[in-house]
């Protein structure tokens, strides 16, 4: 079950910072509003995972899945490219999450 939260509050935090820059700097009633639902919907999911889930792997696979998931939605969103380097980093990011959840 925290498995699924934690991967629930990664989505929700990735998906609230597209809205976030959709709302141009808070400018943007809708969007401004779904980014701060979307973050609270995320850290009541981080919460309640972390009732079970050590602290620094549950930080810290939320913190990468994240981190992932707004590469990807930057990508297919916003058009911003993605040089070599890049994708190298977020391959990274998922071999450390890999060995987190096994460690």
């Amino acid at each position: 079950m925290q498995l699924l939260e934690l991967t629930l509050a990664s989505v929700c935090f990735a998906a609230g910072g597209v809205f976030m820059k959709w709302s141009a700097g808070v400018t943007r009633p809708g969007p401004a509003a779904a980014f701060f639902g979307l973050f609270l919907a995320g850290a009541a999911l981080q919460a309640l995972a972390m009732r079970e889930t050590d602290l620094g792997v549950a930080y810290i696979f939320v913190l990468g899945l994240e981190a992932v998931l707004a590469s990807v939605f930057s990508a297919f969103l916003f058009e911003e490219r993605w040089p070599a380097e890049r994708i190298v980093a977020v391959v990274l990011i998922v071999a450390g999450i890999i060995l987190l959840r096994r460690s």
